[in-house]
């Protein structure tokens, strides 16, 4: 599976097949932060139309081609919050009966854009990378020395390598829009 570096180039040089897995990799991130501002299913269709729009014709400007998912999250947040701000101009005070407080709802769907966030980031690790981790995070524990054997890596480089990786892991663009909302 490509990164979304090479995806980016990949699209910038026109390949539809490219585009096509941009939007389907990212489309329920735009799904999920249109959740979150409580969208119609209509506006949810106007901010989805807008963000891709938006990527196509800024896609050449964007600056760093890894910071893709960040630049989609905060361009969805940014068209929904505009998509709102025009519905307020639109109707009257008088009229809205108030935002559907659902705090269990929101949390929820913080937690899957988090998710999502965290599986773009993840596939875009380093093989070597994605093989410890899954073995040091999966549910039974593995012992060094299996690991050591399944990925042929020094038991006494498996600490630093699984901080390495991590911190990899961390400083992913797609993931940077949560650490600004903490």
């Amino acid at each position: 599976m490509p990164d979304v570096a090479e995806l980016v180039l990949r699209a910038r040089r026109g390949e539809q097949a490219a585009w096509d897995e941009i939007v389907e990799r990212f489309a329920p991130l735009v799904w999920a932060v249109c959740r979150r501002h409580n969208l119609s299913a209509a506006d949810t269709d106007d901010v989805n139309a807008t963000v891709w729009l938006r990527l196509v014709e800024r896609l050449n400007t964007l600056r760093e081609a890894a910071a893709l998912p960040g630049w989609i999250a905060t361009t969805t947040r940014n068209e929904c919050l505009h998509l709102l701000r025009d519905k307020k101009k639109q109707i009257s005070v008088e009229d809205i009966d108030g935002p559907d407080e659902r705090p269990e709802l929101d949390a929820w769907l913080l937690m899957q854009e988090r998710h999502i966030a965290l599986r773009v980031a993840f596939r875009e690790l380093s093989e070597r990378c994605r093989q410890l981790l899954n073995l040091l995070f999966a549910e039974e524990t593995v012992r060094y020395a299996t690991i050591s054997a399944k990925i042929g890596v020094p038991v006494g480089s498996i600490g630093p390598s699984r901080m390495r990786c991590l911190d990899t892991l961390r400083g992913n663009p797609a993931l940077a829009a949560f650490e600004e909302e903490s």
